[in-house]
């Protein structure tokens, strides 16, 4: 590499890292970020419990199937022990087929849909469901997004509490709509669970923008 092609490009590395803070790494604010995302998951945790356990939010569109033994009993005769995600009815599709196929099986799936019964499974032939383990899980999810989300909150340089706390609502409604919208448009969710885990989400985020206001002060912004 000749000398001033060598010389551009460690100006260019300097510009770049001069752009770049790095005191958030070292600061007393990066301890106040990762408290903040901590404490916020906690909080977002306790809140998924008492929505789920104390408050009707969590069964909202949950039923149990009448006759259970009898339905568990034709999916194990039907499925075996292939397990996935099954959509009902699917008009004949099968994979590999060709885009006039695909069009043909979907028009036949709709009418099927609209004169009889349609849905969504997701069979397993056996599952063994470690409780700790599915807890263990969603708190750390949910610390994790707390952490995302303070951290996101943080580079932004918003100061006022309200701006704070607005601002990880808004990316709250924005991950409970992302996913809870699409379900119900295609593949037919109940309104009402869709209506609950969204509430349940919304406020977990709007408790973790309370939490990062009032932990992330003024003085703690980067300049």
């Amino acid at each position: 590499m000749s000398i001033p092609r060598a010389q551009s490009k460690t100006k260019i590395v300097r510009f770049l890292l001069s752009k770049y803070d790095f005191s958030l790494c070292n600061s007393a604010m990066s301890i106040r970020i990762l408290l903040a995302g901590i404490l916020g998951g906690v909080v977002m945790f306790v809140w998924s419990f008492v929505a789920h356990e104390l408050l009707p939010i969590g069964e909202m569109g949950v039923k149990t199937m009448p006759n259970e033994d009898a339905v568990t009993s034709a999916l194990q005769t039907n499925l075996g022990d292939n397990p996935g995600f099954y959509v009902f009815p699917s008009g004949g599709f099968t994979p590999g087929m060709s885009g006039e196929e695909k069009k043909a099986a979907m028009k036949k799936a709709e009418e099927q849909m609209a004169s009889g019964a349609g849905g969504l499974l997701i069979y397993r032939p056996k599952r063994i469901f470690n409780f700790p383990k599915r807890l263990g899980i969603e708190f750390a999810t949910e610390v994790l997004e707390s952490l995302l989300a303070v951290f996101l909150l943080a580079q932004t340089g918003i100061r006022g509490f309200g701006g704070k706390v607005g601002f990880i609502l808004i990316a709250g409604i924005l991950a409970a709509i992302t996913t809870n919208v699409p379900y119900v448009n295609w593949y037919g969710f109940p309104k009402d669970y869709a209506l609950g885990y969204m509430t349940t989400q919304i406020v977990g985020f709007l408790l973790v923008g309370i939490v990062a206001g009032l932990m992330i002060k003024r003085t703690d912004q980067p300049a």
